[in-house]
C-alpha cells in the first residue's frame, strides 16, 4: 500500500514560537468505528401557526403567559374573540374553540389573526395549506364566504382564498384552501387571517377548532418538516436521530409526560401537553412522524421510553412511579415498540400503525429506557430491572440502553458548547451564554469529538445539541471504519488530532483541531512518495459567529495539498481542518 507505511512516524506540530509535538500513527487499526457515533413546535416541525388548537389553555387566560388562552391570536377590525369550552367540542382530545361574534355595524372583514411563531415566512411561489375547522352554534339563515389569507402586519395582502360556509352548519365541518403568495415581504412579521364580510355576516357567531397553516414540507410529507432546517440536517450526515428526546420524554409530571399513543393519527386526537419549560407541547409532531423523519433522511432511530420518573434535579423530590405500580407504564412501552416493530396480526399497537398506512415494521436497533435516571437513582434500581425484565421477555433480540450511566460505556449523552463561563452555564449572554456558536465554541466541540472518535471502541454513538453546523458536518461527512493509533494529545494542550481510515475509498482521513488564537505547524513523515490530497478548513477570530445577518462569516474552504515523504501543514489559529488523502 503507498499510502502508508507500517509505521506512520515523526508526525510534528511546530507553532510559530518554534513549539513542536511529535506524532507516531499506527497504520494497523485498533478498533473498527461504528456508523453511529457521529451522529418541537415552532422549530423542526412545519406548522406554522402557534396555539393553533388551544390545547392545555384555559378558557377565559389574557395575556401574560405561554399557556393563555389567546396566546398568539388577535382579532380583526374588531371581531369579538374568545377561547370556550366547547358544549360539542371538534374531538375528546381538543375542548376548547375559538369563539367569534361578527359586531354590528362594521364593513370589511372582520375575523382574527394569528402571529406565528416569532412571525410567519412568506415566500412567494411557495404553496401553503391551510385548514380548520368550524361549526355554527345556533343554526341561522347566513350563507357566505370566509376569506383565509396571508397579510403583513402593514395590511398589505400577499395571498388569499375563499370558501364557503353556511349558518346550517351546526356539527364540525373542515374547510381547507391553499395559499400561493406572489410577494416575498421583507419581514417575516406576518400574520394568517380569517376573515369574513362584516355587513354580511353581521350578528353572525361561529366556533373555530384546529386550524393549521403549512408550508411546503421536506419530501412533501403530510404534516411533516420544516424544509430548510430538515435539509440542514441531512445535509450534515447524521447517522441517528434520538426520539423524542430527553426531558420532551420525561414531563415535570406523570401527567404530562409524553405519551406515544397521544402523538399518533388525526392531529384532533392529539391532546397536548403543557411541556417541560412551560410551553405547550402540540404533539403534532409524533412518534410515526418522526420514524417517517428518519426514513426520509436515512438516520437510525434511538426511541426511549418512558422509565416511571418525571423531569427533576434533585432524586429525593422526583415523582418517580412505586415498584408496584410500574405494570401500566411498563405495558405502554411494550405498545410503544410494538407500534415500530410489532406485527399487525398479532399486536394491536401494531395494527394502529398498520391503519395509518404503515404494514411493514420500522427498523429500531437501540431503545433508551428514560432519561438522566442518575437523577433519580434512588429508585432506578428496581425500575431499570422491572423494565429491562419484562421489554427483552417481549423483545429478546434488542438491546437496552441507560443515558450516562457510564460516561463512556455505550453511548455519550448530549454536548455542547454553550458559554464561555463555566460557573453559570445557562445564565445570560451578559454572563457568558453563546447567542450564537461561535468558533472558539466550535473548536471546542471538534477537540471533544476527538475524544469520542479516538474511544469509538466503546462509544457507540453520540448526541449532539450544538448548533455549530459545519463543524458537525464536516465530522460527520469524514468519517472513516477504522481508527488509527496515534500519540495522544496533551490534555493541557491546544492542539488535537484523531486519525482514522474510510476502507470503501482507501483514503486516510486526518481532522486536526486548534483552540488557540495563534496556528501551528503540523510536520509529518507519513507517505512513500509524492501524494494528492484535500484540505478541509474552517478558521475564524474567537467570536467570529453564524447569524442570520452575517451566515457566512465562517465556513470551509477546500484547496489541494500535496506531500512528499515529508508533509507540512499549516493549522491556522482556531480552526477546524480534515485532510483527505487516498491511496494511488
Amino acid at each position: 500500500m503507498q499510502l502508508l507505511s507500517s509505521i506512520l512516524s515523526a508526525l510534528a506540530l511546530a507553532g510559530t514560537a518554534c513549539r513542536a509535538v511529535t506524532v507516531s500513527i499506527t497504520a494497523t487499526p485498533s478498533h473498527s468505528i461504528p456508523p453511529t457515533l457521529c451522529d418541537g413546535d415552532g422549530g423542526l416541525y412545519a406548522e406554522l401557526l402557534q396555539n393553533r388548537a388551544f390545547q392545555q389553555v384555559t378558557p377565559g387566560t389574557f395575556l401574560g403567559c405561554t399557556t393563555a388562552a389567546l396566546n398568539a391570536w388577535q382579532a380583526v377590525n374588531s371581531g369579538q374573540i374568545s377561547v370556550i369550552k366547547e358544549t360539542v367540542p371538534v374531538s375528546a382530545a381538543l375542548p376548547n374553540a375559538l369563539h367569534l361574534t361578527v359586531p354590528t355595524g362594521r364593513t370589511g372583514g372582520v375575523g382574527f389573526a394569528n402571529t406565528g411563531y416569532f412571525g410567519i415566512k412568506v415566500t412567494a411561489g411557495s404553496t401553503y395549506t391551510a385548514s380548520f375547522f368550524y361549526r355554527f352554534p345556533t343554526a341561522s339563515s347566513f350563507r357566505g364566504n370566509v376569506v383565509v389569507g396571508l397579510q403583513t402586519t402593514g395590511g398589505q395582502v400577499l395571498a388569499s382564498a375563499t370558501a364557503a360556509v353556511s349558518g346550517v352548519q351546526t356539527t364540525w365541518t373542515q374547510v381547507s384552501v391553499t395559499l400561493n403568495p406572489t410577494t416575498t415581504p421583507s419581514s417575516t412579521s406576518n400574520l394568517f387571517t380569517v376573515t369574513l364580510d362584516g355587513a354580511a355576516a353581521s350578528g353572525q357567531t361561529i366556533n373555530f377548532a384546529m386550524l393549521s397553516l403549512f408550508p411546503p414540507t421536506f419530501k412533501n410529507r403530510a404534516n411533516g418538516m420544516r424544509v430548510d432546517i430538515a435539509e440542514a440536517l441531512a445535509e450534515m450526515g447524521p447517522s441517528f436521530f434520538r426520539l423524542p428526546g430527553g426531558n420532551n420524554l420525561e414531563g415535570q409530571t406523570v401527567a404530562t409526560r409524553w405519551q406515544w399513543n397521544n402523538t399518533v393519527g388525526s392531529l384532533v386526537n392529539r391532546p397536548g401537553r403543557v411541556g417541560d419549560w412551560g410551553y405547550v407541547n402540540t404533539d403534532g409532531l409524533g412518534l410515526l412522524d418522526y420514524l417517517n423523519w428518519c426514513e426520509d433522511v436515512g438516520m437510525e432511530p434511538i426511541m426511549a421510553v418512558w422509565s416511571g420518573k418525571c423531569y427533576c434535579d434533585d432524586p429525593f423530590i422526583c415523582e418517580s412511579i412505586a415498584e408496584a405500580q410500574l405494570g401500566p407504564y411498563i405495558q405502554q412501552a411494550i405498545d410503544q415498540i410494538n407500534f415500530v416493530i410489532g406485527d399487525p396480526s398479532t399486536s394491536a399497537a401494531a395494527a394502529l400503525r398498520a391503519s395509518l398506512g404503515r404494514s411493514a415494521p420500522f427498523a429500531l436497533t437501540y431503545v433508551e429506557i428514560g432519561n438522566e435516571d442518575f437523577a433519580a437513582s434512588n429508585t432506578y434500581g428496581y425500575r431499570w430491572h422491572d423494565f429491562v425484565t419484562a421489554l427483552t421477555a417481549q423483545f429478546p433480540n434488542l438491546p437496552w440502553f441507560a443515558q450516562n450511566s457510564f460516561f463512556y460505556d455505550g453511548f455519550q449523552g448530549e454536548y455542547a458548547a454553550i458559554s464561555t463561563n463555566a460557573n453559570d452555564i445557562f445564565g445570560s449572554p451578559s454572563d457568558g451564554r453563546l447567542t450564537f456558536p461561535t468558533m472558539q465554541s466550535s473548536t471546542g466541540e471538534a477537540a471533544f469529538m476527538t475524544g469520542l472518535e479516538r474511544n469509538s471502541d466503546i462509544v457507540a454513538g453520540a448526541v449532539y445539541r450544538s448548533t455549530s453546523f459545519y463543524v458537525q458536518k464536516l465530522f460527520s461527512l469524514n468519517r472513516g471504519d477504522e481508527y488509527l493509533p496515534s500519540t495522544l494529545p496533551s490534555r493541557t494542550g491546544t492542539l488535537f488530532w484523531s486519525v482514522v481510515r474510510k476502507t470503501s475509498t482507501n483514503q486516510i482521513i486526518i481532522k486536526v483541531r486548534e483552540t488557540r488564537s495563534s496556528g501551528e505547524y503540523w510536520l509529518t513523515q507519513l507517505f512513500r512518495s509524492q501524494i494528492h490530497g484535500t484540505a478541509q478548513v474552517i478558521s475564524g477570530a474567537a467570536t467570529t459567529s453564524n447569524t442570520p445577518t452575517a451566515p457566512n462569516a465562517a465556513v470551509p474552504v477546500t484547496s489541494t495539498i500535496t506531500t512528499g515523504k515529508t508533509f507540512t501543514y499549516n493549522a491556522p489559529g482556531l480552526s477546524v481542518s480534515v485532510l483527505t488523502f487516498t491511496a494511488q
